[in-house]
């Protein structure tokens, strides 16, 4: 398997300004997966490049699951508990900058132990999509052979199992989260000192004296764009300039599964400022879809043809 994503795949009730849903098709594994295979699609007469570990409940569809294998993902991963599917209800308010959670009901997923098939511990990618960190350190001991290894998190994780995310986050190549989170991790309102701590260890639990922390840091800035710190250099780009703004749920899983499938293939793209800036680019333009509709359907009803017109346009935005 070329890229493993290991996280959430759950139902969405959602209130925005522009349209409400429920039971929309949701979780960080279902956006990222589906974002991944829009840049991996099988190749002909191929088995699926990208294998998807997630729980799911009794009460998971048989169609939402035909979404989720048509788009060429491989859910041998996922498994069927005793229960209901993982659900998130939230509003957005009227700037659908801030959402206020309604409720979070984990369901089969809050005894989650993931199994990563044997076939699949070598991956090029091994993307643990937000999760509690003792399910991101259970799926990287079963990867070692994996040649990039991510994580992303968000502000529960960081309130409540510091020590565990900081363990998770000396153990990968990449972690990819939002610039309130690195600066609530250093306690620091500076963003590039902020990077700085995080990424020397300083800010994570147990300090430098630990180990310095991840050798990459993505930062998802939302309307503001992407910071990237790599090996390679610093890499800033904008967000695309969408007029369209209807539903933000997803957005950054959508950005990491572009970003992290555009690196499958090459030699230490890591270390290749060229192949980072592309993978970026596309990151951002996919993203820009997700915020166009519903959950998922953003990226699902996607055409290559308008998809490219766009990453076109964005590069001479950008400059590249």
């Amino acid at each position: 398997m070329e890229m493993v994503i290991v996280g959430s795949i759950g139902y969405d009730d959602i209130q925005t300004p522009e349209e409400n849903g429920s039971g929309i098709l949701g979780g960080a594994a279902s956006h990222s997966g589906l974002a991944a295979s829009f840049h991996m699609r099988p190749l002909p007469g191929k088995p699926p490049r990208i294998g998807i570990v997630s729980a799911v409940g009794e009460d998971f569809s048989t169609y939402h699951q035909m979404v989720l294998e048509d788009a060429g993902l491989n859910l041998a991963g996922v498994v069927v508990g005793d229960g209901r599917t993982f659900r998130w209800s939230g509003k957005y308010d009227d700037s659908m900058d801030r959402v206020t959670t309604i409720s979070t009901d984990l369901n089969v997923l809050e005894d989650f132990t993931p199994v990563i098939p044997d076939a699949w511990s070598d991956p090029d990618v091994l993307f643990c999509a937000n999760a509690h960190p003792r399910i991101q350190l259970a799926a990287l001991n079963q990867c070692p052979g994996a040649r990039i290894t991510v994580l992303d998190s968000f502000r529960l994780w960081i309130e409540e199992e510091f020590e565990l995310l900081s363990e998770a986050m000396r153990n990968v190549d990449v972690v990819i989260i939002n610039e309130e989170e690195v600066c609530s991790i250093a306690d620091e309102q500076v963003l590039t000192r902020a990077i700085a701590s995080v990424m020397s260890g300083e800010s994570l639990h147990g300090g430098k004296e630990a180990g310095p922390g991840p050798r990459s840091l993505i930062v998802k800035r939302g309307g503001s764009g992407v910071l990237a710190h790599l090996p390679c250099g610093t890499i800033a780009l904008p967000s695309y300039p969408t007029e369209k703004m209807v539903d933000p749920t997803g957005c950054g899983d959508t950005f990491a599964g572009a970003l992290f499938a555009c690196l499958v293939g090459h030699e230490s793209p890591l270390n290749d400022s060229e192949v980072m800036r592309n993978a970026l680019v596309h990151a951002t333009v996919t993203a820009s879809y997700c915020v166009e509709r519903l959950g998922t359907k953003g990226v699902r009803g996607l055409g290559r043809g308008a998809y490219h017109a766009r990453a076109d346009r964005y590069r001479r935005i950008v400059g590249i």
